[in-house]
């Protein structure tokens, strides 16, 4: 766990002291691990890319024991301009308490039909990533699943239930964001037919 790092007793967490140089390394490590996934999945615009995220991980805390929105806030402030500069969706996943749902811009649901639910993501039901992504969308909505083209797992967050069906695993020269592994997908169409098919 970061030195300058306090968990408070309701389950969230904050920095204790001046944390520039991690949040400015986290961001850095953000940017690239997305800019690279997007190239090596050939992601084109409308699609949408989805991002777990585990502040508590990233500084290294165990997942779910310290929500920490700065964190949170340096992610998203680092991603958020390259995909909507590519016109790609990004697609908040929640944690578990509010069953992994999923963050988007009403424009992404309105695109693909997904249907609006009722619930706000606050830092301790919904985590500080998805939090951020609400408070920072234009239209932000609510939706229980999606079918992402391609996504990054920042610390264990599992989410492979909102990836299209069949999901590539991709290896990027980033390992780590802070503290917390990341594991990346692409995906692509299935492959059908018998040994005359041609793909």
């Amino acid at each position: 766990m970061l030195d300058n790092l306090k968990l408070n007793g309701d389950g969230t967490a904050e920095f204790s002291s001046c944390a520039d140089d991690f949040l400015a390394s986290v961001r850095d490590d953000a940017e690239k691990a997305v800019k690279e996934l997007i190239e090596i999945a050939d992601m084109k615009a409308g699609e949408i890319f989805v991002v777990g995220c585990s502040s508590s991980e990233v500084t290294g805390t165990h997942i779910g024991k310290g929500s920490i929105l700065p964190v949170a806030e340096a992610i998203f402030d680092a991603i958020m301009p390259i995909l909507k500069e590519k016109g790609i969706f990004l697609a908040a996943q929640c944690c578990e308490h509010l069953n992994r749902a999923i963050i988007v811009e009403r424009s992404c649901a309105e695109k693909y039909g997904f249907e609006p639910v009722c619930v706000r993501p606050v830092a301790k039901a919904g985590g500080s990533f998805a939090t951020t992504a609400y408070e920072r969308f234009d239209a932000p909505v609510a939706i229980e699943h999606v079918r992402a083209h391609a996504g990054i797992d920042i610390g264990g967050t599992l989410i492979g239930m909102h990836l299209r069906e069949v999901a590539v695993p991709v290896r990027l020269s980033v390992k780590k964001i802070g503290e917390a592994n990341i594991l990346c997908a692409r995906t692509r169409p299935k492959y059908i037919g018998g040994p005359r098919a041609n793909y």
